[in-house]
């Protein structure tokens, strides 16, 4: 074997071994530093790829979570009040009943028909004051007219979309509850609320009153078909906000899984990474040692020159 000093190989073995061991400590100190496996697209070009889009995935459930519970408190607050109307419906059958006994005088039956009048009037100001989110609640404020609040729900994809169309029917003394309508899904994937065949199913008992006996009674038939017609409407915001729970638990039950399979992916293993550090802390030390060592061996080359 040829001794020269053109190039120490032993040395650039040396070095590239060190230079080697420096990276690899590197990014294991990066994993370690930041709990991710993953922390540039040259780490793993694929895995990157899986997790950004697991990321946006999540992040739409998460938000698909808040807006369900925003569309169930909106729910929650059209039942407070309807649960109110019906507590005055009910204040309003013994009142008509009262009436409707042909023993009362006429000044009894002015007194009867006022607070009667009062309950129809607060009805009509419920709908028009009832607020979620500074809007109202009862159909826009307008009665005989019905408003749509769609709930979104998506795990960031197109097929991942869902809708949940609220119906919320206008509410006044003119148009009281809502029934005969039908939940069904339209071909989209819109979960809305359709009306029933044969038009609007509220009660009008504006033009009602309890001045003599006969018009009491015409008002107890009314007021009762009403309440009828208020809890179709309680049972449709009720059956909607246990749909809406159930929405939520599914979204989150995604949100978990979702979170598990990123894990997977990205998360590091810190007992692997733990054993990567001490191997390259080793290497290293190994490796200037190395380093000196073929540095200082070629360094014999000056005892074969004359002095």
């Amino acid at each position: 074997m040829s001794i020269g000093v053109l190039n120490n190989m032993a040395a650039v073995y040396a070095e590239s071994s060190l230079n080697n061991a420096y990276g690899g400590l590197q990014t294991v100190l990066r994993e370690l530093s930041s709990g991710s496996r993953i922390n540039s697209a040259a780490d793993d070009p694929a895995g990157i790829s899986m997790v950004d889009g697991m990321e946006a995935t999540i992040a739409s459930l998460q938000q698909s979570v808040v807006n369900a519970a925003e569309g169930q408190g909106k729910l929650k607050v059209a039942e407070g009040a309807l649960s109110q109307v019906t507590s005055m419906l009910e204040r309003a059958v013994t009142l008509a009943t009262e009436a409707s006994n042909g023993t009362l005088n006429k000044a009894q039956d002015m007194a009867a028909n006022d607070e009667y009048q009062s309950i129809l009037a607060e009805i009509t100001n419920i709908g028009r004051t009832t607020t979620y989110n500074q809007e109202q609640v009862f159909g826009g404020g307008i009665a005989g007219m019905g408003a749509t609040t769609s709930v979104f729900m998506s795990d960031s994809t197109t097929a991942g979309v869902s809708i949940d169309a609220l119906y919320f029917d206008g509410l006044s003394a003119s148009h009281v509850g809502d029934a005969g309508g039908a939940v069904q899904q339209s071909g989209n994937g819109t979960i809305q609320y359709a009306q029933a065949a044969n038009g609007d199913q509220s009660t009008n008992l504006a033009a009602t009153d309890l001045l003599n006996s006969s018009d009491a009674q015409s008002a107890l038939t009314a007021i009762n078909q009403a309440i009828g017609n208020v809890a179709a409407q309680e049972g449709y915001f009720g059956s909607q906000d246990n749909t809406t729970s159930s929405q939520m638990a599914i979204l989150n039950t995604e949100i978990v899984n979702q979170t598990s399979a990123l894990n997977a992916i990205q998360a590091v293993d810190y007992g692997a990474a733990t054993t990567d550090l001490s191997k390259y802390e080793i290497l290293i030390q190994t490796g200037i040692s190395a380093l000196a060592q073929a540095n200082e061996v070629a360094k014999e080359v000056l005892k074969l020159l004359p002095s």
